[in-house]
């Protein structure tokens, strides 16, 4: 199995943001600052968990279970259902990406449990061109 850290994080509301990934695969680690451009801190959120699916599904890993420490996000993809019409295109294409690894877990962490993903998020803000 996979462990992914995913973490969104923004310098503004909204304001330039950068996703952070955090992989462990039997002992070997990768990681990955991708930054966003502008948007929110939910949809940085959500956007590390789309493009953390990309890299499992292009590793062709087939168990993973992802760690994130935004509840609205493991929330809304536990119910299936974003309140926000904002997020619901961001929900689906999560859900479509899920369905294409075999077993795949989210679940909440507390923030003091994800610093590295923090880490590489608040770096990929730095990323954005100014």
């Amino acid at each position: 199995m996979v462990e992914v850290y995913i973490d969104g994080a923004s310098a503004g509301d909204p304001g330039l943001s950068g996703a952070g990934i955090f992989i462990k695969d039997n002992g070997k680690v990768e990681s990955f600052s991708i930054p966003l451009g502008v948007m929110n801190n939910h949809e940085a959120e959500f956007q590390a968990l789309i493009h953390a699916l990309k890299i499992c599904i292009n590793n062709k890993y087939n168990i993973v279970s992802v760690r994130s420490d935004s509840s609205a996000v493991v929330g809304a993809i536990e119910k299936e259902f974003a309140r926000n019409e904002k997020y619901r295109n961001l929900l689906d294409q999560v859900l479509s990406l899920a369905a294409e690894i075999d077993l795949f877990f989210i679940k909440w962490i507390p923030s003091k449990e994800n610093k590295q993903a923090d880490q590489l998020a608040r770096q990929a803000i730095q990323m954005n061109e100014k």
